[in-house]
């Protein structure tokens, strides 16, 4: 079995249908919820760790102080190439731990279901080589990746925030957007937070348009898990070395 180190910052983002696809590809999981579940000091009992989002900021330790030791985590995981994968918060806390910035969205939130478009440098990586051109995925966020970290790659980009998917040291990725979640949990988002629900949409967060749109990212993202899961396992060659690469001190 290919382990992996799951992190959940927040109760209300679980593994959701990502979960199943990751162990349906052979991966066993270990999933910590901080601050309830303490993280590992190190990174040696697993080979791929993937971090979860969440409502709290990228750097609000003031009220999350755990969320430095979640940084320090993924800047491990970094510098060992040891195949990670962020998504939302999660990309937004691989992007601080590794030199890039994240701030407030100056466009507002982003929310709903939305497109994402491939870039150049996506058509020949591992993870993202086969997905169509236009991705359906699911946005739920206030803050945005402004700067990626030095020698990213950017996969995916769309109009409103422009770092959608980044790679970093070859088999470390992030994605701003969600892939792991249902129609009920976007549901208890939107309920939860009325005011940046207002900001999809209108009819997006329906739940026949969001079962159609879930039917959908399934299509395009269980595949993907799988890749991740081989990468995880040795069994996918990572991408090659970027020339704008620059070694983590």
């Amino acid at each position: 079995m290919t382990r992996l180190l799951i992190i959940q910052p927040d109760a209300s983002d679980p593994l959701g249908p990502l979960g199943d696809w990751l162990t349906d590809a052979g991966a066993e999981l270990d999933v910590r919820l901080p601050p309830k579940d303490d993280l590992p000091d190190d990174l040696d009992a697993y080979r791929g760790v993937v971090c979860l989002g969440g409502g709290m900021a990228a750097e609000d330790d003031v009220k999350h102080p755990w969320l430095a030791d979640v940084r320090r985590l993924l800047a491990k995981a970094a510098i060992r190439k040891r195949p990670t994968l962020g998504i939302c918060l999660g990309a937004q806390l691989l992007a601080v731990a590794t030199g890039g910035r994240v701030e407030v969205g100056r466009d507002g939130p982003e929310v709903g279901p939305h497109l994402v478009a491939k870039k150049d440098a996506a058509w020949t990586d591992p993870l993202f080589a086969e997905l169509p051109l236009m991705q359906d995925v699911l946005q739920f966020h206030n803050d945005a990746i402004t700067r990626l970290p030095p020698g990213a790659e950017l996969l995916a980009s769309a109009p409103r925030y422009l770092h959608q998917a980044f790679r970093f040291n070859r088999c470390v990725y992030g994605v701003q957007f969600h892939i792991e979640t249902t129609p009920a949990i976007v549901e208890s988002w939107a309920a939860d937070e009325p005011e940046m629900a207002e900001f999809a949409r209108p009819g997006s967060l329906e739940h026949d348009a969001l079962t159609a749109v879930h039917a959908d990212i399934e299509e395009t993202w269980r595949p993907f898990a799988q890749r991740f899961v081989r990468l995880a396992a040795g069994e996918l060659e990572p991408a090659a070395d970027s020339q704008r690469s620059l070694p983590l001190a």
